[in-house]
C-alpha cells in the first residue's frame, strides 16, 4: 500500500493546476490550430477541426493526468470519456465561432481565423478546467489528499486482576 501511495503525486493547488493546464492545454490547443488550418486546406474545415479535436483530446488528456492534475499515471478509459465529453463541447464552441465568423465576413484571412478559432478555444478551454478539475480527475484528487488511512491494528495485553472469592472479601473492597 505504501508503494501505491508513494507513486501517486500530490494534488496541486488550484493556481499551479491552472498554470500547467495552460501550459499542456494551450501548448496543445496553440498546435493543433495551425494543423486545423494545414489540414482544412485538403479536407472541409469542420472534419478538420474534428481530426484534430479528437487527436489532441487524447493527447492533452494523457497530460493533464500525468502532469496538470497529479493523478500521478496514465490517464484511465472513464477519464478519456469523460474528456471527450467536455472536448466536444469545446469542438462546438469552436465550430459556432468560425459559423460566426463566416457568416460576418465574406473571405476572412488566415489570421482573422485564427484570432476567433484561438479565442473561442480559450473560451471553451477555462471551461474546461473546471470540468476536468472537478469531475474528471476529482476522484484521484480526493484519494490523494482527502483519504484517511486506516490505523494499523494496535496490539494491547489486558492484566485482569483476580475477582475476590467471598462475599466478604467484596463487602470490604466496596
Amino acid at each position: 500500500m505504501d508503494t501505491a501511495q508513494s507513486q501517486e503525486q500530490a494534488e496541486p493547488g488550484a493556481v499551479t493546476a491552472f498554470a500547467r493546464f495552460v501550459l499542456c492545454g494551450g501548448g496543445v490547443g496553440l498546435a493543433s490550430s495551425f494543423g486545423v488550418v494545414a489540414l482544412a486546406s485538403w479536407i472541409p474545415w469542420v472534419l478538420a477541426n474534428a481530426l484534430i479535436t479528437v487527436v489532441s483530446t487524447l493527447l492533452a488528456t494523457e497530460l493533464h493526468a500525468r502532469f496538470t492534475f497529479g493523478a500521478g499515471g496514465r490517464a484511465t478509459w472513464r477519464q478519456h470519456a469523460q474528456s471527450a465529453g467536455s472536448a466536444a463541447a469545446a469542438y462546438a464552441v469552436t465550430c459556432l465561432a468560425m459559423l460566426v465568423l463566416h457568416q460576418l465576413v465574406a473571405a476572412p484571412g488566415a489570421v482573422l481565423e485564427q484570432v476567433v478559432y484561438l479565442s473561442a478555444s480559450a473560451l471553451a478551454g477555462a471551461a474546461r478546467f473546471a470540468v476536468l478539475r472537478l469531475v474528471v480527475f476529482a476522484r484521484n484528487r480526493s484519494q490523494a489528499t482527502g483519504t484517511v488511512r486506516p490505523a494499523r491494528p494496535v496490539h494491547v495485553t489486558v492484566a485482569r486482576a483476580s475477582a475476590p472469592a467471598g462475599p466478604a472479601e467484596l463487602c470490604h473492597a466496596a
